[in-house]
């Protein structure tokens, strides 16, 4: 009687939960579950790269300025993503979080200058997660910075946009605000519809070429990269005015 092959061991630990994004979380004790409810998103919008190799950057590691605090959710990207290298970047000096496949820059949101260094020793961006200041003027910049450095098929996600809503934050209680992130990324939802617009002689934005999709949660939104070029019948529902050029 021939002998039945092993049963493989049960994973134990960490590998019990490392396809888990919201027990990985709560694990490492990172906010984007619990205060938050970002990684049951993020599962959702990143769960296709669990086992690729690609490069993944978040800015403002966490702690503030507190010696030794930070790096919970760059630990949680590295245990839920095995192949990944997984970059931070803060203001303040992180490096104490550096491991194998963790690595930390110093760097300002706020510089345009600064973002572009830490890019260019990274090099190919798969993922970026501005979870920095929260402040509007710096997720504007960070994202006309970044977003053109992220390549085709990259996700870019924006946490925390109550801050947004703030005027003590940089924000405003104008819902409509063009200079806070909400209005950028609103602005965005258009511009994936650009080649609807009637507006004569319009000249698309970088951002109308290049999302294909924006996905609004609670305090936090996930754009898709790609080519924005699916055409319109605006010609043929619209014969009346196009008839005329």
């Amino acid at each position: 009687m021939s002998a039945q092959p092993a049963k493989p061991a049960k994973p134990t630990g960490l590998d019990a939960i490392s396809g888990d994004l919201n027990k990985l979380a709560q694990h490492f004790k990172t906010d984007k579950w619990g205060i938050h409810r970002y990684t049951q998103h993020y599962q959702r919008h990143l769960g296709h790269l669990k086992n690729e190799s690609f490069n993944l950057l978040e800015i403002g590691i966490g702690g503030y300025n507190r010696p030794g605090q930070g790096g919970a959710s760059l630990r949680m990207w590295k245990q839920f993503f095995p192949k990944a290298r997984i970059f931070g970047m803060d203001i303040q000096d992180k490096s104490f979080v550096d491991e194998d496949r963790i690595t930390t820059f110093i760097g300002d949101q706020s510089d345009p200058s600064s973002l572009n260094a830490v890019v260019d020793k990274i090099g190919e961006l798969d993922v970026i997660i501005d979870d920095g200041s929260h402040r509007s003027p710096h997720v504007l910049t960070t994202f006309a910075t970044l977003f053109p450095r992220l390549k085709d098929g990259g996700i870019y996600i924006v946490e925390d946009t109550q801050s947004s809503y703030w005027p003590e934050w940089q924000g405003s209680e104008d819902l409509d605000a063009a200079h806070t992130s909400m209005g950028m990324l609103k602005r965005l939802v258009d511009g994936l519809n650009y080649e609807e617009f009637v507006t004569e002689n319009y000249q698309p934005t970088y951002t109308d070429l290049n999302v294909v999709g924006v996905h609004f949660y609670h305090n936090l939104v996930i754009i898709e990269k790609g080519r924005n070029a699916e055409g319109s019948n605006k010609r043929s529902a619209l014969k009346q005015r196009y008839a005329k050029s």
